[in-house]
This record gives structure tokens, C-alpha cells and sequence, in this order.
């Protein structure tokens, strides 16, 4: 019997630290571990005994690439904590801030850190000499999410403007009408980017999986909505601890997570997925351009879902930068009262949900945080392991590249929950 063994010290292009062990035993795959061996970080903790106004400040820096959804996770749970009713006209601007993230978050990794895999580059700056207008083109679109985000918090990573109750600033018309502007000119540029990511070459690859996503009335879900599978769960997110449940594993210092004792699946795919009717039309029409069939079960789809979503975020900016009307103040009052709190909403990755206990002073008594990298963790290792059974013909290095592949097409925000990547392949 033969033994092959193979190790990548660092996984490029992920946000954090970690480490895949595979071993193979003749034809069959006999111990996979996805590690992430970062040390925690202690954010639940370190919120106790802090004031409600300190929390969105606070848990905007548990990632600098998703900050908005923290702070909106956080903010929804203590406004229903505390009972507060924010105006239609704040709602709206907050949809346009999680806009502004998508824009942000959907353009990094579709150019930066995807884009190199489906093309055969082994990063961004060496495809950049073949590829230069396609970079330019996502920096364009990333870079408008960057400034819809630092209008409403100051600085587009770890942002501060968001507080319970709104924004401590409302935007003025002038600054809303340069953003209006770019986002028009930058329509087409969207509109190309799906089809081109609806072009590439991707494995055929079918997974049976959970898609699990937040679900709105009448809107595609960003801030609001019920969580929802695609196998039937409708659940109000107060209800979420009865159905999901997080646990540790010897290997990893982040929680993995259940659904009704099974793993699942959040972020992009699943959740356009569950809401291909909520899609604006333009956007729809595109999609239905595509050729290809939606739902789709095959992860490697996950960049086109970005592409949909960036699209459908650049159409929602445009309306709600076009219906804006100035507020004289861009927040309602809150009072403090003792209560329970919990929300999520969708962070890029996928659902994001928070619980907070408060004081009658509105001071933590208790914080829990469910980031969506970890909720994801037990379903990529699943999915590695069928990816490597289904490619046991290929040498050391093709399967290196193609686990990489696997990994990186999930957008793990290791940084959430820990951190990303030392492979070791074992074969005997």
C-alpha cells in the first residue's frame, strides 16, 4: 500500500488562517477535518456589562469586511429588546447601507479572490496582465460599496455611523445625488459582470444540501425577513435556537452547526435560491439569460449568485438614492428598557444572527453571536469530502488546487469566528 502525503502551508485568498487534513485510505476517503485553530476572540464576552450604545461600534470590528451586517444584526435585536419602531424612511436607508456592503464584499471576492481560480492565475495581481479591464471593472463596483458605506459610517471599514434607532447622520441630497450619478454609469458594468461569470467553465458538480437564507414578504431579504430552508423551515429568527444548534469539535476552535442534527448551507447561492421570486426584474431578466437551472445545487455557482446579487444591490441603490428625501434627524429616540433581543439578518456570506439580554440601564447582560462561516463549517467539510472521492484520479496538485477551489468558493470569513489554510493529504 502506498502512502502520498501533501501539506500547503498557507492557503492564499481567504480572509483568516486554518488548515484541511484529508486522509485516504485505498479508495476511500478516511478522515477529513477542516481546522481553524485561531483563538477566540472573546467578542460575547467582552460585550457584557457594555451599553447598548457601545454595541454597534463594537461588533463592527468582529470583520472588516462585513461590518454593516453586525452592526445591523446588533442593532435589529436591541431595538426589539427595547420595543423601538424605526420610520419607513430609516429602513430605507439602511437597505441602501447593506447595499453598499454587497457592492463591497460581492466585488472583492469575485475579482480579488474567485476570479483567479476559474481563470488558472494564482492570484489577482498575475491575472491582472491579461485581464485588466475585468479588475478595473470590479474595483469600479467595489468601490462605489466602499462609499455607500463611509457615507453612512464614516469610513467604509469598521464603520461607526450606525447606532440603535438609525444613523447619527442623515445624508444630505447633494451627497446622495453624486452617488446617484456613479451608481447609474455603473449599471452596465454590472449588468456585464453576471454574464461574464455566467460564462466561465465550473466542475458539474450536484450537492443535496439545506439552503438556508433569510425570507422577506416582498423583497429579496438583506435586513429583515423569516429564516427559511429549502426544505420546508419557516421560522421567526426568535425562534432559531430550537432549531439550530452549534457544538465544538475536537478540531476546530469555531462552533460548527446543525440544523435538525444535519448540516446546511448559507450564504449567496442558498439564499438567491429561496428568493428567485423576490428578484427586482431587470435583474431577473439577466438571470433567466444565463441558461443556466435555477435553483442550483452546484456550489461553483456561488460567484454568479454574487454577480446576481451585486446587480440587484446596484439597482436597489439606485431607486432608494432616487427616492430619498432629506431627514432632519436620521434616527428615532430610544429608551432603555430590560428585555431579550434577537435578530439576523444577511450578511454576504449568509445569515448572521444575534442575541443580546439587556438591563432596565440597557447594559449586556448576555450576547450571543452566530457568524455565517461558522454555521457553514460542517457543510464544507462535507462538501470537501465528496469533492475529494469525486477526484481521487487527480495527482497531488490538481487535488490541492481543487480543494483550495472548494474552500475559497465558499468565501469563508474565518476572521468571524477565528481564522484559514495548511492542507495535509494522507494517502495509504
Amino acid at each position: 500500500m502506498t502512502e502520498r502525503r501533501i501539506d500547503v502551508p498557507v492557503l492564499t485568498r481567504v480572509e483568516g488562517e486554518g488548515a484541511l487534513f484529508v486522509r485516504i485510505e485505498g479508495e476511500q476517503v478516511a478522515d477529513l477535518r477542516l481546522r481553524i485553530f485561531e483563538p477566540p476572540r472573546f467578542f460575547e464576552k467582552f460585550l457584557e456589562g457594555r451599553s447598548w450604545k457601545e454595541v454597534p461600534d463594537a461588533v463592527a470590528r468582529i470583520c472588516g469586511i462585513c461590518p454593516v451586517a453586525y452592526q445591523m444584526s446588533a442593532v435589529h435585536a436591541i431595538e426589539q429588546a427595547f420595543g423601538v419602531e424605526i420610520t419607513p424612511e430609516i429602513r430605507a436607508l439602511r437597505r441602501l447601507y447593506y447595499c453598499g456592503e454587497w457592492l463591497e464584499s460581492h466585488g472583492l471576492h469575485i475579482h480579488l479572490l474567485a476570479a483567479p481560480d476559474f481563470l488558472g492565475y494564482p492570484d489577482a495581481m498575475r491575472m491582472a496582465k491579461d485581464y485588466p479591464d475585468l479588475l478595473r471593472r470590479g474595483m469600479a463596483l467595489q468601490g462605489l460599496g466602499n462609499d455607500i458605506v463611509r457615507l453612512f459610517g464614516g469610513r467604509p471599514v469598521n464603520p461607526v455611523g450606525a447606532r440603535v434607532g438609525g444613523f447619527y447622520r442623515a445624508p444630505t441630497r447633494r451627497e446622495m445625488d453624486a452617488l446617484q450619478a456613479r451608481a447609474e454609469a455603473l449599471l452596465p458594468e454590472a449588468e456585464a459582470l453576471l454574464r461574464w461569470t455566467a460564462g466561465l467553465k465550473v466542475p458539474a458538480v450536484d450537492r443535496d444540501v439545506s439552503c438556508v437564507s433569510l425570507r422577506h414578504d416582498h423583497e429579496y431579504p438583506m435586513n429583515a425577513g423569516r429564516i427559511v430552508s429549502s426544505q420546508g423551515l419557516d421560522i421567526d429568527a426568535r425562534d432559531y435556537e430550537a432549531h439550530f444548534a452549534e457544538f465544538q469539535v475536537p478540531h476546530s476552535t469555531a462552533l460548527h452547526a446543525q440544523l435538525h442534527g444535519q448540516p446546511y448551507w448559507v450564504g449567496p447561492l442558498p439564499r438567491l435560491n429561496n428568493n428567485l421570486d423576490r428578484l427586482p426584474p431587470a435583474t431577473a431578466r439577466l438571470l433567466a439569460e444565463t441558461g443556466i437551472r435555477w435553483p442550483s445545487a452546484n456550489p461553483y455557482h456561488s460567484i454568479v449568485a454574487r454577480a446576481v446579487e451585486m446587480h440587484l444591490a446596484l439597482v436597489e441603490a439606485i431607486g432608494l438614492l432616487a427616492g430619498y428625501r432629506p431627514l432632519r434627524q436620521g434616527y428615532v429616540d430610544v429608551s432603555p428598557r430590560a428585555g431579550v433581543g434577537m435578530a439576523a439578518t444577511e450578511a454576504p456570506r449568509g445569515i448572521l444572527w444575534h442575541r443580546y439580554e439587556l438591563d432596565g440601564q440597557g447594559l449586556v447582560r448576555a450576547a450571543r453571536i452566530v457568524p455565517p462561516t461558522s454555521q457553514n463549517q460542517a457543510q464544507m467539510e462535507a462538501d470537501l469530502r465528496a469533492s475529494v472521492q469525486e477526484n481521487l484520479g487527480l495527482d497531488d496538485t490538481a487535488l490541492r488546487a481543487r480543494l483550495e477551489a472548494d474552500i475559497r468558493n465558499y468565501d469563508p470569513c474565518i476572521s468571524c469566528s477565528t481564522h484559514f489554510l495548511r492542507l495535509t493529504v494522507e494517502r495509504a
